[in-house]
């Protein structure tokens, strides 16, 4: 007689390695229920639920505190939580910014960025990979095509990463999670408000980012100020952590792929293909949330209208039944139904630049004779959300 699975619990799962703790249920209660919460483990129920209108992102995350008002505006007004109508709206404006004609025509700006964190990383070696290239590249190329003044990003990272505690499984390990989120998004709402006001009086009339884009669309589609806010610091926030785990899982990869390593290193037009597979091998978000709109059948169980659907992408992208051997990495795979980017309307806005990012960073990187991994243990943040090292020692064989 089998023992029957134990409830799924994320903070019982090492973020080392999840895809121990997820084969199991994947393949003995792959539609798990777990007190009030259901968590899909297979890529078809995944893919499902991502595509279905029965469910929706139209709920704040972690049931923000009521004593946290300015963070509470300002997550209301993300992408990312908002459902149709709003959604469409609030999308069709952001699209407009992160096509891949516009992404492209980025790259040299991009690539700049990049040869100098790569020159900054090569004088420190040994050097943290997190601190010293994937964590301020992202923040970097946002902070640049928003505008920002480069004095003013430095701040714009710490401010981010403070943000970060309420929408990732931190802020329930920390007790002022709430309050230090609270306190950047007042700070950034501040901040942006000011921009859009100094914008409308006509200073900064020349500038060509994100910002002047958006006031320019605006003017047929009116949003209103808490809209523009909330999207200026969801750009910032959500292409940070994210594209940070990517670039430092990706390397991290490759380190234990040295053969796959070295065929990239050769042949660097098979980067393009060989970032997707990264995403799929070790996504940047592990899971994320819905709620049922109506009651659904989901491969034989009924979920109400109400409940939580938790999807647990990293399972998803190593189903077998849709990525055959599937924890093996193989930079030719096609990969390109990998759950890493989302799918349906909420398929990520950013992942076009999210892309360019990772295939340029990696370039610069794998450009480095010297690269490996350093001995010091890797240590990862305490999230399996916003999933990937918080330091990660690497040689660039510049000494």
């Amino acid at each position: 007689m089998s023992t029957p699975i134990p409830p799924f619990r994320p903070e019982d799962v090492d973020p080392a390695d999840p895809y121990a703790s997820y084969r199991p249920y994947r393949e003995l209660d792959p539609v798990h229920r777990s007190g009030d919460t259901w968590y899909l483990f297979r890529h078809a129920d995944v893919a499902r639920v991502l595509t279905s209108r029965r469910h929706g992102r139209g709920a704040l995350p972690a049931a923000l505190p009521e004593q946290c008002p300015h963070l509470r505006r300002t997550v209301t007004n993300w992408l990312v939580f908002m459902d149709p109508p709003e959604h469409t709206r609030v999308r069709a404006l952001v699209a407009k910014s992160f096509t891949p004609r516009i992404v492209e025509a980025l790259r040299p700006r991009i690539r700049r960025l990049a040869a100098e964190l790569t020159a900054e990383l090569t004088a420190a070696d040994p050097a943290d990979l997190v601190s010293g290239f994937a964590a301020p590249f992202p923040i970097l190329v946002i902070s640049e095509l928003l505008g920002v003044p480069r004095a003013d990003r430095p701040w714009f990272r710490e401010r981010a990463v403070d943000l970060q505690q309420a929408t990732s499984s931190r802020a329930a390990r920390r007790s002022d999670g709430f309050a230090v989120a609270e306190a950047a998004a007042r700070e950034l709402a501040a901040y942006f408000r000011a921009e859009l006001a100094r914008r409308r009086a006509g200073r900064g009339a020349d500038a060509a980012d994100l910002i002047a884009a958006m006031l320019a669309a605006e003017e047929s589609v009116p949003l209103g100020d808490d809209v523009l806010v909330g999207t200026c610091i969801h750009l910032l926030t959500a292409g940070h952590e994210t594209t940070t785990n990517l670039l430092a899982k990706g390397l991290l990869a490759l380190f234990a792929h040295p053969e796959q390593l070295a065929e990239l290193r050769s042949d660097p037009k098979l980067l393009p293909d060989a970032v997707e597979e990264l995403v799929r091998y070790d996504p940047p978000v592990q899971m994320i949330s819905r709620w049922a709109k109506e009651d659904d059948e989901i491969s034989g169980h009924t979920v109400r209208r109400g409940e939580k659907v938790v999807l647990v992408l990293g399972s998803a992208n190593r189903d077998a039944g849709r990525f055959p051997d599937a924890d093996r990495l193989d930079v030719h795979r096609d990969a390109l139904r990998h759950t890493g980017f989302g799918m349906g309307i909420h398929y990520c806005v950013g992942a076009p630049l999210a892309r360019a990012e990772a295939e340029i960073g990696l370039t610069e990187l794998l450009n480095l004779p010297g690269l490996s991994r350093a001995s010091e243990p890797i240590r990862y943040a305490d999230d399996l959300i916003f999933h990937g090292p918080a330091r990660m020692m690497i040689r660039t064989g510049a000494r």
